[in-house]
């Protein structure tokens, strides 16, 4: 890290609410966030982001062809630059990325081609994922960059690194950078069963009441809920008084393949980029780590098996929100910030119930964790302010 960047705001829409206190409660309860559709388990929006979503479709003519993973990351980024007070004639970066795109309308897009052998008119601009940053910008009316990507689940992590880049580079002032994924469909569901790491609607598992086991390393079978959600976050250069968090460091690495999906035995790339993000600091100067483990027995294990390697002598604490509302593919690194932030800023470390973990006396930096398909891993590094210590 050239110098700490600081995260001046942050905004979400996911299972757990939109507003900072609504998330907060909802963190300090012990209730997962899943529900049954068409006999699978799933995280969604609650009902009434579900309706504000829909008023924000119907508010204009152009946005009632979007899909939800646009809608999700517009209505996310208005409230984060209104809590930032950035003016978008600043022209702010955007780089909003998603491991799947517009899932809704690229499967009703298709099933209408195999039906009249051609294809609507917007299905092109309408299914890309460059979609989602453009018309953010659109929505927000600024004049900066603006980039889209899939890195899978590791992509809102990636945006954070892509943002740094350009501010250290000098090429932009501010950047608005996150995820946003509307997973929750037939076909995008069916692929994840097909892999057989989705929990079964009654999974047989030690604790019934959690669906999901994520980080728990005595799970006999792959347990991972998919989520719908979207969040972002402002960064700004050097230390803002109105930080929220400092990023002080930043890692990344990629493994060769030896699967289209699986890690090594023991992460290699998370020992890597863990290693990356800790820079000059001590293994015992991370008080917490935010974990990535989506529930998968393989997946989980070689996370914890990337930890033990590197902090042997000083675990943090660890924890994770999968078990709670489910794995939202590009947007989950950035729920992990979200609750990250909450941590620093309630001082509370959230437990996952069905595990036994210490409480942290202190909770002053905490380490982030993404992964996707293919061994893309990325660490970020999160410090409380010195004005809030």
């Amino acid at each position: 890290m050239q110098q700490p960047i600081s995260i001046t705001a942050l905004s979400s829409i996911s299972p757990l609410g939109s507003t900072p206190e609504a998330i907060w409660d909802s963190y300090l309860n012990d209730q997962h966030c899943f529900t049954e559709k068409a006999g699978v388990l799933v995280a969604q929006l609650p009902k009434a982001l579900q309706q504000e979503i829909e008023a924000l479709k119907h508010s204009d003519s152009k946005y009632k062809s979007l899909d939800d993973s646009v809608l999700f990351a517009i209505f996310a980024s208005r409230q984060a630059v209104k809590n930032a007070k950035w003016n978008p004639s600043a022209n702010f970066g955007i780089n909003i990325g998603s491991s799947r795109g517009a899932t809704a309308l690229f499967e009703k897009y298709h099933e209408a081609f195999l039906k009249n052998k051609k294809a609507e008119t917007l299905s092109s601009p309408t299914t890309t994922l460059g979609n989602i940053s453009s018309w953010v910008a659109h929505d927000l009316q600024t004049q900066g960059p603006e980039i889209s990507h899939s890195i899978t689940c590791s992509t809102a992590l990636h945006a954070i690194l892509n943002g740094i880049a350009w501010l250290n580079a000098g090429m932009c002032g501010k950047f608005l950078v996150g995820g946003s994924e509307a997973p929750l469909t037939p076909f995008t569901i069916a692929q994840m069963q097909a892999l057989k790491i989705y929990s079964r609607a009654n999974p047989k598992l030690e604790s019934s009441n959690f669906p999901n086991q994520a980080l728990n390393p005595e799970k006999t079978e792959n347990s991972m809920v998919l989520g719908e959600a979207a969040a972002v976050i402002c960064l700004e250069k050097g230390e803002a008084s109105n930080a929220l968090a400092h990023i002080i460091g930043i890692g990344y690495a990629t493994e060769l393949l030896e699967h289209n999906v699986s890690l090594s035995t023991n992460a290699d790339c998370f020992q890597r980029s863990m290693s990356m993000a800790l820079g000059d600091l001590k293994p015992e100067d991370i008080d917490v780590i935010v974990t990535h483990t989506p529930g998968t027995i393989k997946g989980d294990q070689a996370e914890l098996n990337a930890i033990k390697t590197l902090f042997y002598n000083s675990m943090p604490v660890l924890t994770t929100n999968k078990w709670k509302i489910g794995h939202s593919l590009g947007a989950s690194g950035l729920l992990s910030i979200e609750m990250a932030l909450l941590m620093l800023q309630h001082q509370k470390c959230i437990a996952v119930p069905y595990l036994a973990s210490e409480k942290p006396e202190k909770i002053n930096r905490i380490m982030i964790n993404a992964v996707g398909f293919g061994g893309n891993a990325v660490s970020i590094l999160l410090s409380r302010p010195q004005s809030a210590v």
